[in-house]
């Protein structure tokens, strides 16, 4: 079993910055893709940045330029730094990884619980 701890959300104001972490435990052979994604009231959840072992990365249009996804392949660890935020960027951001568990297994996808950002105008 895999868990997803997120940390970092909270309230900030339009023009503010926030980091999020998403550390993954438990049964961990390799993680292919770790990704955020978020999901507003009436909304769908949507894919906000993404980033591979090897560094590759991806981003939403909404956020290219303001939000920067890295991670330390060592800590089994994605961070989301989000730089000039704005009230739209309110939502539920959720961290996921596609995880292999051991060299025998098939890769899972899992999700972490959630963690509220919200910016205020």
């Amino acid at each position: 079993q895999v868990q997803l701890v997120e940390s970092g959300g909270g309230l900030v104001q339009a023009g503010g910055s926030l980091r999020l972490s998403c550390a993954a435990s438990g049964s961990i052979f390799s993680i292919s893709v770790m990704g955020w994604y978020r999901q507003a009231p009436g909304k769908q959840r949507e894919l906000v940045a993404a980033v591979t072992s090897g560094g590759r990365t991806d981003y939403a249009d909404s956020v290219k330029g303001r939000f920067t996804i890295s991670r330390d392949n060592a800590k089994n660890t994605v961070y989301l730094q989000m730089n000039s935020l704005k009230p739209e960027d309110t939502a539920v951001y959720y961290c996921n990884a596609f995880v292999t568990s051991d060299y025998l297994s098939n890769e899972h996808e899992y999700w972490g619980q959630g963690t509220q950002v919200t910016v205020s105008s």
